[in-house]
C-alpha cells in the first residue's frame, strides 16, 4: 500500500492571466480549484495510473472539507484529521504569453505536536512491511523542523520504505531518518548543499554523495532539462520531454507517484524512468493540479529517452 502524507495541504486556485503583470488590473480568464499539496497531489496520480493509495491529512473549516469532499475519488482513502482554524488557499497565477507560472502560498494551519504525534500513531499501526510512506511538501506552523526525520524513522522500524520530497530544513532533517527514495528538483539540492548546482554533473555528484550516506535513490528533477536517477547500482539521465504547457504545478509531484507507483508494482529501473518523466510530462500538459490519465501517460511512453553515466 501506499501511504502520502500532507501536513500542510491547500486548496488551489489556478488563474490564467495572459500578460500578468504586477502592480496592475490583471484579467482572469480561467480559473480551476483542486485539492493541493504535495501528497494529495501525488495520492491523485497514483489514482490515475491506476493504483491504490491511502491520503493522510491535516485540514481545518470549510475549506478543509471542501478538499476533503474533492478527495473521495476512486483508489483513493482518506485519512484526515480535522483541527481548529481555516485551510490555507494558494493562488497559482499561470500566464501563457510570457510562459511563467507565480504561486502565492499561504502559511497553513497551526497545529500542535501532540496533534502529529496522535496522527503519526495512528498510521505506524496500520503499516505492513514493504510499504511505502511519502513525506513531501512543507511543514504547517507548529510543526517541529524534525518531523520527517522522526515521521520516518518510526514508518522505517515498522519495514516501511520512506519517499522523502521536501525542501530546506525538512528536506535536511528528513535525511536523517535514511529515506528509501528522495526525489529533490535542482533548486532544492543547490540549498541542501549550500552551494550553487549548475550543472548535470554537479547535481550527480551531490545526490552520489547522499547515497554514500545511506540513502538508498536520489532521483532529481531538472524541469526542461529532465532528470538523474541515481542509485548504488548506477546513475542515468533522462532527456526532458517538450509537451505544451498548461502548469508546472505538481510536476514534480507527479515525477513521486510515478515512483511510488512502480516500486510498488515492482517495475524494473528502465520501466520507472520511462513512467516517472512521461508522467511529470503528461501533467505538465493539465491545467491547474489535476492529474493526466492514464492514456496521456501512456502514449508518452516511448518518447521518453535516457541513458546511463
Amino acid at each position: 500500500m501506499i501511504h502520502t502524507v500532507t501536513l500542510n495541504p491547500a486548496l488551489d486556485k489556478t488563474a490564467r492571466i495572459p500578460g500578468f503583470s504586477p502592480g496592475t488590473v490583471n484579467r482572469v480568464t480561467a480559473m480551476r480549484t483542486d485539492p493541493g499539496g504535495k501528497g494529495l497531489n501525488v495520492s491523485k496520480v497514483v489514482a490515475a495510473l491506476g493504483g491504490t493509495s491511502t491520503a493522510i491529512g491535516l485540514l481545518g473549516g470549510a475549506t478543509g472539507r471542501c478538499i476533503a469532499d474533492a478527495m473521495h475519488i476512486p483508489g483513493v482513502l482518506c485519512r484526515f484529521t480535522f483541527i481548529e482554524g481555516e485551510t490555507r488557499t494558494n493562488l497559482k497565477v499561470v500566464d501563457p504569453v510570457k510562459h511563467t507560472n507565480t504561486e502565492l502560498n499561504e502559511p497553513g494551519l497551526t497545529v500542535r505536536p501532540a496533534v502529529l504525534d496522535d496522527m503519526l500513531a495512528s498510521l505506524a499501526e496500520s503499516l505492513r512491511p514493504g510499504d511505502i510512506i511519502v513525506l513531501s511538501g512543507s511543514l504547517p506552523p507548529g510543526a517541529p523542523p524534525d518531523t520527517y526525520s522522526r515521521w520516518g524513522t518510526v514508518c522505517r522500524a515498522r519495514g516501511a520504505h520512506v519517499f522523502l520530497d521536501a525542501d530546506g530544513a525538512p528536506l535536511a532533517h528528513g535525511l536523517k531518518a535514511m529515506p528509501y527514495l528522495v526525489k529533490p528538483n535542482e533548486h532544492e539540492l543547490s540549498r541542501l548543499t549550500g552551494r550553487a548546482l549548475t550543472t548535470a554533473d554537479d547535481l550527480l555528484t551531490a545526490a552520489r554523495s547522499l547515497i554514500s550516506d545511506g540513502v538508498e535513490r536520489v532521483v532529481v528533477s531538472m524541469g526542461e532539462a529532465g532528470a538523474l536517477f541515481v542509485s548504488r547500482a548506477g546513475a542515468y539521465r533522462a532527456e526532458g520531454l517538450r509537451v505544451p504547457v498548461g502548469s508546472t504545478v505538481g510536476a514534480g509531484d507527479s515525477m513521486v507517484a510515478a515512483l511510488a507507483y512502480a516500486a510498488e508494482q515492482g517495475m524494473d529501473e528502465t520501466d520507472t524512468i520511462r513512467l516517472a518523466v512521461a508522467a511529470s510530462a503528461a501533467n505538465v500538459m493539465c491545467s491547474g493540479s489535476q492529474p493526466a490519465t492514464h492514456d496521456a501517460v501512456e502514449q508518452l511512453l516511448a518518447c521518453v529517452v535516457f541513458h546511463r553515466l
